[in-house]
């Protein structure tokens, strides 16, 4: 079996601190999702003291979405719309957006809360290892604490280049590490004490919360990603760390 950047084999993935087969992951991921996505908003802003919202308003900034002329960007595993909501007010009339999730619970949220807003917004069913849509659609490629839930990471990354058009841009907004050992200490242990009993509390669910934050532990490296990305056929492959690093969003372009 060959060794693989985002598990100890090919035909394995991490899911959380457990090594679980490929498939696996998968459903596992997809019961977690089910089971947090009437409250995932929610638990985000209590997460995160608010932050989340600041992290992705800078992802969209990083858009440069144009008001006057054709846009179309594609987010992966956003599900409950929140992006895909900020770059349509970002943007025009010609700003189009497709909600990609392979959790339907999560794209139901999505529906209903962009139902009668006007904006141009798809919400598609699908699996961000095979998008299903053909090369070179998009103008831009988005995806906010999802990458790390995919069991092959180097294949959704194919495909995010596949379905961009030259010239587009892939940004993702994923945790990272953070850059003080004091910090990191702190974060730690608001991390595994403080997440899950607000995962019981809210969402009923505190296992779903202990599996997110064991894969925040085990999500590579910023520099690590970085050079995923670039592997990936990205060029100009950086990242910028935000919050002490807590946060990192990723850039690279399809040229």
């Amino acid at each position: 079996m060959g060794k693989s950047a985002f598990g100890e084999h090919a035909e394995d993935a991490d899911f959380g601190f457990a090594c679980v087969p490929l498939a696996e992951k998968q459903r596992r991921v997809d019961q977690v999702f089910h089971n947090v996505a009437a409250h995932y908003d929610l638990m985000n802003d209590l997460m995160s003291g608010g932050l989340h919202r600041l992290w992705k308003d800078r992802l969209v900034s990083m858009l440069h979405v144009p008001k006057m002329w054709p846009f179309a960007l594609i987010d992966v595993a956003g599900g409950t719309g929140d992006v895909a909501l900020r770059v349509a007010k970002a943007g025009g009339a010609e700003t189009y957006i497709s909600v990609l999730d392979i959790n339907p619970d999560m794209l139901e949220i999505g529906r209903r809360r962009t139902a009668q807003k006007g904006f141009r917004l798809a919400f598609v069913e699908g699996n961000a290892e095979s998008l299903p849509f053909p090369d070179a659609s998009f103008d831009a490629y988005t995806i906010a604490f999802g990458i790390r839930n995919v069991p092959r990471i180097e294949a959704a990354l194919a495909e995010a280049y596949r379905v961009l058009r030259h010239g587009g841009r892939f940004l993702c907004l994923e945790f990272s590490q953070v850059d003080s050992t004091v910090l990191d200490r702190l974060y730690g242990a608001y991390s595994f004490r403080a997440i899950p009993t607000l995962g019981r509390i809210v969402a009923g669910n505190a296992d779903a919360y202990h599996y997110l934050v064991e894969s925040i532990r085990r999500f590579a490296s910023a520099d690590a990603f970085r050079d995923t990305i670039e592997a990936a056929g990205f060029a100009r492959a950086s990242f910028a760390k935000l919050s002490g690093g807590i946060v990192a969003i990723h850039s690279g372009w399809k040229l």
